[in-house]
């Protein structure tokens, strides 16, 4: 018997490392963004400084890992740079908006921005029906036209960030510096992520109750663009002229839509259970809870793990600009609370095991903690950080 055992073990095929089951397209999709990384280097590399070198090792690394982990991923960064870099060529050979008809009706930062405002518009619409009628064909297009907002969205930050230097070379910066700006990051974020939970849990109802807060998103964000005119280049303020912050404000961001995402998902839950406690459709047409659970952890999990290195980095550059690493400034306050509530909630969901009803209302509540420390600190509140205000 143990000769036997030995021999069913020896037959069985050898384990494979993780580098043999990449394909074709993720050998490809590493030595591309390989090769762009050394263009880089090699065209700015003498003028960069010792975190110029951090930053474009940070942004090479999570593009390498969310490719390899997420395929589609690449396509859309394809999808995304192809267009950018051909409005920052047109820039380049004395194109302007107002003589070229691509970069004024599509490819230009304020363009592309409402671009991405329709389709997400649209995109909320077809997923809120789609819950109604559970049409797959309208399904596809509502996960279609997310995908299409986004990468518009992502277009848009890439050529506005070439436009901050023509605006004037001391102007230029990437595009995160006031409340249009980073409205427009997460409008394009939050529909991003939600489409990696939605393919990876075949939980396209959820796009029902992620995207109208989208939409909300995009109608303050023409609301900003239309009455405050804020699409307006301008030049930064002494406290935002640092390279932290093409490291701080992005990863904070991750952390503000994974942790939005894992909100609306909570209240699908707790609508979902209600209706299949009384036999009602839309727990049939909503993903069972403990797929939405499981939504709900990973999403704050990833959150979690961003929102803590942006607070670590944050803390780096308010001691460079302000000379201090911490101030109980407004934001810095209801940053922590943030982290506070969902190091709880981690802490809850990992060390207690609780899951379910309880922990879907947790994430549900912690909505308006989130909401308040990305917007209404800005809106409501003064203090190091009012460069964000209205």
């Amino acid at each position: 018997m143990a000769n036997l055992r030995v021999e069913q073990w020896s037959a069985l095929p050898p384990a494979k490392g993780w580098w043999a089951r990449l394909s074709m397209g993720d050998w490809a999709w590493a030595a591309g963004l390989t090769a762009a990384a050394g263009i880089v280097l090699g065209l700015y590399g003498a003028g960069f400084g010792y975190w110029q070198f951090v930053v474009l090792a940070c942004w090479y690394a999570a593009l390498m890992a969310a490719g390899l982990a997420w395929r589609p991923m690449q396509i859309a960064t394809l999808a995304v740079v192809a267009p950018a870099l051909l409005a920052v060529w047109l820039y380049s050979i004395g194109q302007t908006p107002a003589n070229n008809f691509l970069l004024r009706d599509v490819l230009q930062g304020y363009a592309a921005a409402l671009w991405m405002s329709g389709l997400l518009l649209a995109a909320t619409a077809a997923y809120l029906v789609f819950l109604f009628t559970r049409s797959e064909r309208l399904g596809r297009w509502a996960t279609g036209l997310t995908w299409a907002g986004a990468i518009m969205g992502f277009i848009a930050l890439g050529v506005r960030w070439r436009e901050t230097y023509i605006g004037h070379p001391d102007w230029g910066h990437i595009p995160v510096s006031n409340l249009w700006e980073v409205f427009v990051l997460f409008c394009a974020s939050t529909p991003l992520f939600y489409l990696y939970y939605e393919k990876r849990n075949q939980a396209r109802a959820l796009g029902a109750f992620v995207l109208p807060l989208v939409a909300a998103g995009v109608g303050f964000l023409l609301w900003l663009t239309f009455a405050q005119h804020m699409d307006r280049i301008e030049p930064l303020i002494p406290a935002l002229q640092s390279f932290w912050m093409k490291l701080h404000v992005p990863m904070m961001f991750v952390g503000y839509a994974n942790f939005t995402i894992a909100s609306l998902v909570g209240f699908a839950y707790l609508l979902g259970e209600r209706s299949r406690r009384r036999g009602g459709w839309l727990g049939r047409a909503l993903p069972t809870g403990a797929v939405m659970d499981d939504v709900m952890y990973k999403a704050i999990a990833l959150g979690f793990l961003f929102f803590t290195a942006s607070t670590i980095l944050g803390a780096v550059w308010a001691a460079e600009a302000w000379g201090g690493f911490w101030s109980w400034d407004p934001k810095e306050t209801w940053a922590l609370i943030v982290w506070l509530n969902y190091a709880g909630y981690l802490h809850a969901r990992v060390v207690k095991g609780w899951r379910g009803t309880a922990m879907a209302w947790w994430s549900a509540m912690s909505l308006w903690v989130v909401s308040f420390c990305f917007l209404g600190v800005n809106l409501f509140l003064s203090g190091l950080h009012s460069y964000g205000q209205l």
